[in-house]
């Protein structure tokens, strides 16, 4: 892929060893994590991370699966994952596929079939849900982030329409603390979102579409405890300042987003 003929050189299904569709997919997804770009080429960060002498070329850092899952969501090419994670959990954590086409049908003009949006759903859940209960382990993790632990399965007393108690299953997608991503992914995320910014507030951080509070799920006490890290790891450079009920994070000098990734896969 390095060579950037992988999907122009006509001979893709015989290099992946898969069938005409599943190419059409790879190509699909492979844009959607913004791997390659709409020239069909690899993009620099495809080739530093995933190239022979690359960062992480077989995903063995969980940081890596943090930076695709931030790829995903930001690229705009997966809809539904941009819609759940910017527009949806800010109404509710728990949502179906009936509650996600519902989400939908009050704010789009023009949809795709209902069937259509509950199949991309599937795809969305099965992209973040471990099914431990299966009972062929590899059915387990069939998707690339699962181990992400993001999503979640839970059983919810709700009334039917004869008011009586059921129980029904429904996904969690809980806004909380995550002390696992890497610090140097949640800048290279800030620092994407704004290029030329110098102080950034907390609301926006929380709440703005693209921005580390909705793509990662984040609560916000998480946010606090990122951005309080974020001052004392590059201290100096960044500061996330709380005085007299104004918080905002601010950039001594802009950093570059690249050279803080590139960091991170140094050490």
């Amino acid at each position: 892929m390095e060579d950037g003929k992988l999907f122009s050189n006509g001979n893709a299904s015989l290099e992946l060893g898969v069938g005409k569709n599943m190419v059409t997919a790879i190509r699909h997804w492979a844009k959607c994590f913004q791997i390659i770009d709409e020239s069909e080429q690899p993009t620099l960060l495809a080739n530093q991370l995933f190239s022979e002498n690359g960062w992480d070329p077989y995903l063995e850092d969980h940081g890596s699966l943090w930076l695709l899952h931030y790829l995903l969501v930001t690229g705009k090419k997966a809809s539904t994952f941009d819609i759940i994670f910017n527009k949806l959990i800010k109404e509710r954590p728990e949502f179906d596929s009936d509650y996600y086409f519902k989400f939908l049908v009050q704010r789009e003009d023009s949809l795709p079939s209902e069937n259509t949006l509950k199949k991309d759903f599937m795809v969305f859940y099965h992209t973040y849900y471990a099914n431990f209960k299966a009972k062929d382990i590899e059915e387990s993790f069939t998707g690339i982030l699962t181990e992400l632990g993001l999503l979640k399965q839970i059983r919810k007393r709700v009334l039917d329409k004869e008011r009586n108690v059921k129980l029904e299953d429904v996904w969690l997608l809980e806004r909380t603390s995550r002390n696992e991503i890497p610090l140097e992914i949640l800048l290279y995320g800030i620092l994407k979102e704004h290029p030329t910014d110098l102080s950034i507030s907390f609301n926006q951080l929380y709440n703005g579409d693209g921005e580390i509070g909705s793509v990662f799920a984040l609560s916000k006490e998480g946010l606090t405890e990122a951005l309080e890290a974020l001052s004392e790891r590059f201290k100096g450079d960044v500061t996330f300042s709380n005085q007299a009920g104004i918080r905002e994070l601010q950039f001594k000098k802009r950093l570059d987003a690249d050279k803080i990734l590139a960091s991170y896969y140094a050490e």
